[in-house]
């Protein structure tokens, strides 16, 4: 009985891997339906794509054949060499759609901005034999490519998106998406491929984890110690640690990554996110030095202080919090960490209104009447005392 488990557990398995193996065949394996072959080829580690070429190194010519397969609906693919780094700006695109009316558009795009539309127009090196297929639930782009300065390792990108009508649309820019690691450097002589990751996609993380932790974390915790804890040396402390470090996290390293990214990506606008930015920029600039200028207790002008130091910290909460869930929009961030930053920032809430609660009611009722009873004692006393004369 064991034995027949064992067996029918192994057919099973072998079934299920070669199931898989047949969905996920080779490069090396595939046939192309017009004939045409090539000397070497690589499965591209996402988007289910392959690529596969023949290099001529005297002339410096490659004929590519960029294939996507699993095509359920109407997309766009691309596929791009970049001459001048590993990024999307500057990389040189072969572009394919499947228009409208049915018929295959295939043409050549330079990428100059993030906000680009794939528009045609001519690369920085010759094109050729351009043509592209669309059958069998699979895309092919074929092209035969002039490299310049007799070069055989260079950068390369694939992309595919969704169509509007007959324009190409962004591609899905999620740090978890397989888009945002569609890239890599490819040697065509030896056939290595070596995956990077986005440089600007780094910097956009790096950005939301320091103003998450500035804004949206120290700042709210300084309030909470600036408001109920008890004045004294570990209060004055306390308070300036969280606001200095918010500052430069947030203030100054922050802000920076953000108006460096703001640069890099051009065609991107988040006008929303970038005005409430320059405005916390200012308004905790104000807050930090605004210190330095604060009027003495018995100046006239210090209630107008006060009024203004107030009204310039909630405002700096409330408009964090908001940013902060703007740039989870923005990243396309995963559902545990809005989860994971709503329960920090519930939390506090709840510390707030308790401890609220204690400095309103429970306190002033205990002052009352720890009052009360030294009033009792004290009568108590007094009564006796006139008795014993």
């Amino acid at each position: 009985m064991a034995r027949s488990v064992i067996f029918l557990a192994a057919i099973f398995l072998s079934f299920c891997t070669l199931s898989c193996i047949a969905q996920q065949q080779p490069c090396t394996a595939y046939k192309f339906s017009n004939n045409k072959q090539f000397s070497s080829c690589s499965d591209l580690p996402v988007l289910s794509s392959s690529l596969h070429w023949n290099y001529h190194p005297l002339s410096s010519r490659v004929e590519v054949a960029f294939r996507h397969i699993g095509v359920t609906d109407r997309r766009w693919i691309a596929w791009a060499i970049n001459p001048t780094s590993g990024g999307m700006i500057g990389s040189q695109a072969i572009v394919s759609f499947q228009r409208t009316d049915g018929s295959l558009a295939v043409y050549t795009s330079p990428i100059t901005s993030y906000g680009t539309r794939l528009e045609q127009g001519n690369l920085s090196f010759p094109v050729s034999d351009l043509s592209a297929t669309n059958q069998n639930n699979e895309m092919i782009i074929y092209a035969s490519l002039e490299l310049q300065g007799n070069i055989s390792t260079v950068n390369h990108l694939w992309q595919v998106g969704s169509m509007s009508e007959n324009t190409p649309m962004m591609h899905n820019v999620a740090p978890s998406s397989p888009n945002v690691k569609s890239m890599g450097s490819l040697d065509f002589l030896s056939g290595r491929i070596k995956a990077t990751r986005s440089s600007s996609t780094t910097l956009k993380n790096v950005h939301g984890i320091l103003n998450t932790v500035s804004w949206g974390i120290l700042m709210p915790v300084g309030a909470v110690i600036a408001r109920y804890l008890k004045k004294g040396p570990l209060w004055f402390y306390c308070i300036v640690s969280c606001q200095l470090l918010a500052y430069i996290l947030g203030g100054l390293s922050g802000f920076g990554t953000g108006i460096f990214l703001g640069i890099r990506s051009h065609g991107i606008e988040h006008s929303c996110h970038k005005i409430i930015g320059i405005v916390l920029f200012c308004l905790a600039t104000a807050q930090v030095f605004g210190g330095l200028v604060r009027p003495d207790k018995d100046s006239k002008y210090r209630p107008f202080f006060n009024w203004f130091h107030f009204l310039a910290g909630c405002s700096t909460l409330i408009l964090s919090i908001f940013n902060i869930y703007k740039g989870f929009d923005i990243l396309h961030a995963a559902r545990f960490w809005r989860l994971t930053y709503s329960g920090m920032i519930l939390t506090l809430l709840l510390v707030m209104l308790l401890l609220e609660i204690c400095t309103r009611w429970c306190l002033p009722i205990t002052k009352r009447s720890m009052s009360n009873t030294v009033d009792k004692n004290t009568s108590t006393v007094t009564v006796v005392a006139a008795m014993d004369v």
